[in-house]
């Protein structure tokens, strides 16, 4: 008797499948703006540019965010540091804006320093010059390059996911277990310094991450995006993505930068990134509680 072969039917794509119809269709939405984002290059920064905008960063961390930071002497004075920070206030975040004004205040704008954004805000259009100010693209190959060269970079560990948190849970450090940072410390045997903020939750009123409405629509895949935020800002009412940003309600931030954290020296020659990661996030949150205690009204401080 002949033996009876089978022949399976192909299976259909899925609805996330990169091979299948929505997926080329999505990649095809998706291109006109992964073009714009730029490849990452230290030397665009640009010093003189950062001078001759110092005083339009006053005027807009002093006097429309009442801007206070403490502890900058907690910095080393020179070679390569990972600042830490907690992360608040959508996709313009004035915790950055304050911190780049105090760094260059304290240590001048010679210093190189960096800091880490996910590559659609430097798409965004309108804010390339945030290049010219030391933003590049985050991600591991831009830190470590940065560190080599012996630049303070600061990172955001919580990333969209802390950023976009809802405005009730602004006291809250949310970094969602991403040890990244604790590994390229080690790595690269640099110092880690904490920096605490408050008040960038305050200027929207952020209503959902929207993480569901992300994977419905493929973000993650396609932009590295775990939310589609859905907040209530000016100018336009219910804002869905802030991908043209808002206009940021004057709301007191401040920022507190904490003792340099030496990991072999305070963990062990072999530490334990997920202790040293608990240890951390727990000064963290020890440091924002106490600056919630200190808050008397949202927006007013």
């Amino acid at each position: 008797m002949a033996q009876r072969t089978s022949t399976a039917r192909p299976a259909p794509a899925a609805a996330d499948d990169p091979s299948g119809m929505p997926g080329r269709f999505a990649r095809a939405l998706a291109a006109p703006i992964t073009s714009r984002i730029p490849r990452a290059d230290l030397d665009e920064r640009d010093p003189d540019f950062i001078r001759e905008n110092l005083p339009r960063l006053w005027l807009l961390t002093s006097l429309w965010f009442r801007g206070e930071i403490r502890g900058m002497g907690n910095v080393p004075e020179d070679g390569p540091v990972l600042l830490v920070g907690n992360h608040s206030g959508g996709n313009l975040t004035p915790d950055t804006a304050l911190l780049t004004l105090a760094f260059s205040g304290f240590f001048g704008v010679e210093r190189p320093f960096y800091q880490l954004a996910h590559n659609l805000v430097l798409s965004m259009p309108g804010l390339g010059f945030l290049r010219r100010f030391g933003t590049v693209a985050a991600s591991p190959e831009n830190a470590e390059q940065a560190l080599r060269s012996g630049a303070v970079v600061l990172v955001y560990p919580g990333g969209d996911w802390e950023v976009h948190r809802p405005s009730w849970q602004s006291g809250r450090v949310d970094f969602a277990g991403r040890k990244g940072f604790v590994r390229l410390a080690l790595a690269h045997d640099v110092p880690i310094v904490p920096v605490v903020s408050i008040g960038g939750q305050e200027t929207a009123l952020f209503v959902s991450r929207g993480e569901r409405l992300a994977k419905a629509l493929m973000l993650d895949r396609l932009f590295r995006l775990k939310v589609l935020p859905i907040s209530i800002a000016a100018p336009w009412g219910l804002n869905v993505g802030d991908f043209l940003g808002h206009i940021p309600l004057p709301a007191k931030i401040t920022t507190e930068v904490l003792p340099a954290i030496h990991l072999r020296e305070e963990f062990g020659d072999e530490p334990d990134v997920g202790e040293v990661y608990d240890h951390i996030v727990q000064v963290m949150q020890d440091t924002l509680d106490a600056l919630v205690a200190e808050r008397r009204l949202p927006i007013i401080g």
